[in-house]
């Protein structure tokens, strides 16, 4: 089995093996910048399964940042019938594509 790991950032946890190519939110840096994750949760080397409480001293997983881009656009439309309110407004949500080069 190949070594995994479970990251966490931006509030949510990735399981990540090295090659994996992973949408994040929004991380600071520029494309082809190097990133280092350290909230390793849990870490496997194949054979034996390590878990953090809450992280796995010493586990980083080192990534690099591919592009920072913007999700899909969503659309909160307000309404009252009768009354001529109505209210439209749009978010696009920032995000950071990293690719995982390595764990350690």
């Amino acid at each position: 089995m190949e070594p995994y790991a479970v990251v966490e950032t931006g509030s949510k946890q990735y399981l990540v093996k090295a090659g994996d190519v992973i949408t994040v939110e929004t991380l600071a840096g520029d494309a082809g910048a190097a990133v280092a994750l350290d909230r390793v949760l849990a870490l496997s080397d194949g054979k034996t399964l390590q878990i953090g409480a809450p992280c796995v001293a010493g586990a980083t997983v080192s990534a690099e940042i591919v592009e920072q881009t913007l999700g899909p656009k969503t659309v909160a439309f307000k309404k009252k019938r009768r009354k001529g309110y109505t209210r439209k407004v749009g978010h696009r949500q920032e995000y950071t594509v990293l690719k995982i080069k390595a764990i350690a």
